[in-house]
């Protein structure tokens, strides 16, 4: 195999490794019971490769990864349901995340704190519109708590890995 041959191949190898990563944490996840008694509380696993993408592969890729993963996950382990609060909540999320990071001022930590939050508001207004109700809304301080601290956390774990992780992710740019 020539190098052009190669270097053809190696980004989409590296979209489905990501795309693999990012499902397996979805279908991890869905076997922790992390939710302390509290509804739609989860860890955000998934998050940890979109954070890594976002910071070492590139934006467009980030949020192909992402978007795909909330489909295909939902047709395997959801439903139609559960894929419209997953959009909502990702595709926010990730906005949020990719507008703060562009900025070049804040961090992992901060930029995945941000997209935990945005990730929370996401879902509790598709919720307010599936359940027609505004009364909904009352959960929200629950779920920012909740988006602050495993953003944090996450953001952690992403910060990290992209360390670690960076002589595989320069390869991707090679």
């Amino acid at each position: 195999m020539d190098l052009h041959s190669k270097q053809l191949w190696r980004k989409p190898a590296f979209m489905g490794v990501f795309l693999a990563l990012a499902m397996i944490c979805s279908y991890i996840e869905m076997l922790i019971p992390f939710d302390f008694g509290i509804p739609g509380v989860k860890l955000g696993l998934t998050n940890i490769v979109v954070v890594l993408m976002l910071y070492s592969i590139g934006t467009k890729e980030a949020f192909c990864v992402s978007v795909i993963r909330i489909f295909l996950v939902g047709i395997l382990f959801g439903n139609l349901i559960g894929i419209l609060y997953s959009l909502g909540g990702g595709i926010l999320s990730f906005l949020v995340m990719a507008l703060l990071k562009k900025g070049n001022h804040l961090g992992c930590i901060s930029v995945s704190v941000a997209g935990g939050i945005a990730h929370n508001i996401g879902q509790i207004l598709i919720a307010a519109l599936v359940v027609s109700s505004h009364y909904v809304l009352y959960y929200f301080p629950v779920l920012l708590i909740a988006g602050l601290l495993t953003g944090f956390l996450i953001g952690l774990l992403a910060q990290e890995l992209i360390v670690r992780l960076r002589f595989l992710t320069e390869k991707y740019h090679e």
